[in-house]
Formats: C-alpha cells, sequence, structure tokens
C-alpha cells in the first residue's frame, strides 16, 4: 500500500519552498528577470499556444471579442523580451497558469498546468546544439540542487538524480527502438539512465513517423528537446521540461508549411517573425507541479496541485491511500 513520505501538512510547506528555491536558482543560472503574464488573451491577436494542434483553448466572448484561456506563453513571451528592452544574453520568466481541456486526466496529467515559462535572447551564432545542450546542463544542476535542498529538509526522501543528465537524439531513440512507440522508446532510455534529455521533436523521423508532436512556430525542431525524469514511484516517465531554440522567419515558414498551417501567417507574432522584428530566443516551460510530484516521491499529480479529478479517480485513489489536495 502506497504511503506518502509527507504528511498534507508538510507537502504544502514542501511545495512552497521547493517553488520558491527552484524559481530563484533558475533566475540565476540563465539570468532571467521574473514579469507578470496573462491568464487571457484575445483570439485575434494568434498569441495562443495550439500546442498539437487538436488541443482546444477554453474560449469565451466579452465585450463583443473572443478571448481565449492561456494555454502556454510560447509565443508571448517572445514579444515581452522586445516590449519590455531586454538585451542580448537577458531573459525573463513567468509564474504560468493555464487550462488545457483536452488533457486525458491521470497521475501525471492535470487539465490545470503550473510552469515556469521562461525565454531569453541568443545571438544568431548561438542557434545551435551545443548552445541547447548547455542550456540543458544548467536546468538540471538547478534540478540537482534542489533535490538535495529538499532531501536535507525531509530526511525521509531518497536521492534520485544521476550527476549528469543524457543527451539522445529522437532518430537514435527510434534506430534502438524501431518496434516501439516514441513513449515507450522513451521509458526505456529514462529508466536506464534516469535522466534523459530527448533531442529534435516534431519533424519526421527516417520511418515518416515523428517522435511528438510540437507546434510549427515557436520551437525548431532540430534544435528543441523534452528533459525526461524517471518516476520510480509510479515506474513511468516525468517529462518535467519542453524547451528549445526558437524558430526564425526561414523555419517556421518550413514548418508551417509542413503542417499545412501557413494561414497563421496573417497573425501579428508571426508578421513579426516573418519581418525580424522580434529577437532570436531560447526558451521553455518547466512543469512546477511534476518536479514537486518528483521530489517529494508522490504517486499522483493531484498529491502537490489542487485541479478536478473525475469522481471514479478520486474513489480509486482513496482506495490506493492517495491523498488529494
Amino acid at each position: 500500500m502506497y504511503q506518502s513520505k509527507l504528511s498534507l501538512l508538510e507537502t504544502e510547506i514542501a511545495i512552497k519552498l521547493i517553488k520558491d528555491e527552484f524559481e530563484k536558482r533558475l533566475a540565476k543560472a540563465l539570468n532571467l528577470v521574473r514579469i507578470s503574464s496573462p491568464v487571457v488573451v484575445s483570439k485575434a491577436s494568434g498569441i495562443n499556444d495550439y500546442l498539437n494542434g487538436y488541443e482546444k483553448p477554453v474560449s469565451f466572448s466579452y465585450l463583443n471579442e473572443e478571448l481565449e484561456i492561456i494555454q502556454s506563453l510560447a509565443k508571448w513571451k517572445r514579444m515581452a523580451l522586445k516590449r519590455y528592452g531586454f538585451k542580448l544574453g537577458q531573459g525573463l520568466y513567468a509564474d504560468m497558469n493555464a487550462i488545457r481541456k483536452d488533457e486525458v486526466v491521470d497521475h501525471i496529467h492535470s487539465i490545470y498546468v503550473d510552469q515556469w515559462d521562461w525565454e531569453k535572447i541568443i545571438a544568431k551564432s548561438q542557434r545551435n546544439k551545443d548552445y541547447l545542450f548547455t542550456t540543458v546542463e544548467k536546468i538540471y544542476q538547478v534540478l540537482l540542487k534542489m533535490e538535495k535542498v529538499v532531501n536535507l529538509r525531509y530526511r525521509g526522501l531518497s536521492c534520485k538524480l544521476p550527476s549528469q543528465i543524457t543527451f539522445i537524439d529522437s532518430q537514435e531513440l527510434e534506430d534502438h527502438y524501431p518496434h516501439l512507440s516514441s513513449k515507450e522508446r522513451e521509458y526505456q532510455a529514462t529508466k536506464n539512465a534516469k535522466a534523459v534529455f530527448v533531442f529534435r521533436v516534431g519533424g519526421k523521423l527516417r520511418s515518416g513517423a515523428i517522435h511528438d508532436g510540437r507546434s510549427p512556430d515557436y520551437d525548431d525542431w532540430n534544435l528543441n528537446g523534452d528533459i525526461l525524469l524517471y518516476d520510480a514511484v509510479s515506474d513511468a516517465v516525468l517529462e518535467v521540461s519542453s524547451m528549445g531554440i526558437r524558430v526564425d522567419a526561414e523555419t517556421m515558414q518550413k514548418q508551417l508549411a509542413e503542417r499545412n498551417a501557413l494561414d497563421r501567417l496573417q497573425f501579428p507574432y508571426h508578421q513579426a517573425i516573418l519581418h525580424d522584428r522580434l529577437p532570436l530566443t531560447i526558451g521553455g516551460g518547466i512543469g512546477q507541479s511534476r518536479i514537486c510530484q518528483f521530489l517529494l516521491e508522490k504517486k499522483h499529480i493531484g498529491e502537490v496541485q489542487a485541479s478536478y479529478w473525475p469522481q471514479d479517480m478520486i474513489d480509486l485513489l482513496e482506495r490506493e491511500n492517495v491523498i488529494l489536495l
């Protein structure tokens, strides 16, 4: 029978500790400044993130305008960097709260998403794999430090992270495990290495399939990836970050054409990229609840965030001794 290593009150205190300390350390590691971010945006702005393309944002009308609840801040952040006057090598992060109504909820997925959304201005010469990997390693070092901080406070928790993160190309994964699905490949690689960055996500592999869906208008599919951690409590993979170097005008047009989404070029965000009015950037999202779930060794994400869960799931979790917030 599952037994949480922290009481309900200890859990709430630990969540606050993790969120406060992680964002402070992340900001220092990547030279970021915290700014405020929207929860609601205009549909006509084209700023909202449509993720894999089938997830529809929560929408409503107000003053004769159609508004949407944000799904992520990937596009908004890049525009904010210019608006706030950030310089080369500087970046921002926001405490993002979103609703994704099409999410299938389970022990690691919720319709409520909370993450640190960050974005940083880079030079054209930094749009390469080496710069991406260096940034991943900086984020991973923050994770390692956070694990030590949390484990010192709560002695019952264990050390779960290896000293180094493993980098693997999505094509390498397909070559190693050609008969497995992409999620099964991720499971095998992450269980073996414990912490993995899967590189190049969104474009077609040699098989003609894609490793995983990515929006065509913010990540460069050849310069992005996911940070994955092996969760021994649930014997599962936790994707704690999706990130990458962002598209330039050429890459965006190519990727939009591949997804038959060239109609998006009409939006202000896309026009700004086409005409080089936005800085070149790297950015991503880091899941707050996922990191809390991992570090606190929780079985279900509902133990570290207050969200909606179907009654049959609540009943099942009660029988498994899982206490939801």
